[in-house]
């Protein structure tokens, strides 16, 4: 692990969770409310962190639990094109192409978020999913615990086709379970993407929102929002390698982490 993220996760507990087949090391800091942030391709990298560290400083408790990639190491296209394969040939936690369905390690997530709830309190529990792991925050409300879902680039199923295209990354049952509660316990979700995302494409987005109504909040940006980055890297990732300190990426950031306050009922440090 290199050093200077060492440092970066010097306030951070560490710890390992076990439900059913798997076991994982979990990063928790903060005090509150519990939130899971669950990190993107291609791992659990400084950017993320950097994400995690402001939701803990908003009075929020973050979990981060690893599941793939090297812990610490900086994104780079070598390391991003290794873990994208190596997560597609773990076929048995992880479902890429399916649409209709969510990935097996999502049960292991939801076990999680119910171990956070019960010790950390609050009216519920934050899942902030990125790009891979995107949908998981959607399918994990089938945990009653499971309150305040972010979608940041949700993008599984993999966009080829027409009918992956408008895939949701959640099984028909799953849904279903999500859009009663967020009627019975008037809940929402919040969903971001670059709109020039061929990953999150435009299909998907209306996916989301025909399904969903308007429980489901878009925040959308244009290229010109996100920050400069090289060409193998053409704005994704909206908290985190493509967010700026100000301007619409920033606001972005700070509109999800007052949805998880206002949500898990944390107050809001300024």
């Amino acid at each position: 692990m290199p050093s200077d993220y060492e440092t970066a996760l010097a306030a951070y507990q560490r710890d390992e969770f076990s439900h059913g087949p798997w076991t994982r090391t979990v990063y928790r800091r903060g005090l509150g409310p519990a939130v899971i942030v669950i990190h993107e391709m291609p791992g659990l990298h400084p950017l993320v962190i950097r994400f995690a560290d402001r939701v803990a400083e908003a009075g929020l408790t973050v979990f981060m639990p690893v599941l793939f990639g090297t812990l610490g190491r900086p994104v780079s296209l070598p390391y991003m094109c290794r873990s994208m394969i190596g997560a597609a040939c773990i076929r048995r936690e992880f479902n890429i192409w399916s649409r209709g369905k969510s990935s097996l390690i999502v049960d292991w997530l939801r076990a999680l978020a119910h171990k956070a709830h019960r010790e950390c309190g609050g009216r519920g529990v934050g899942a902030v999913g990125m790009c891979f792991t995107g949908g998981f925050a959607l399918a994990m409300m089938t945990e009653p615990s499971v309150v305040a879902p972010v979608l940041s680039q949700p993008s599984l199923p993999f966009a080829v086709g027409a009918q992956r295209s408008a895939g949701i990354d959640a099984s028909p049952a799953e849904v279903a379970c999500a859009k009663q509660r967020m009627i019975d316990e008037d809940l929402s979700m919040i969903g971001l993407r670059v709109k020039s995302d061929k990953m999150v494409p435009d299909a998907r987005c209306v996916a989301y929102r025909k399904t969903f109504e308007e429980r489901f909040e878009a925040i959308e940006l244009e290229d010109a929002d996100a920050a400069p980055t090289p060409w193998w890297q053409p704005p994704h990732s909206v908290l985190t390698v493509h967010k700026q300190e100000q301007g619409p990426t920033k606001a972005a950031e700070q509109r999800v982490i007052a949805f998880l306050c206002e949500r898990t009922a944390a107050p809001l440090r300024s």
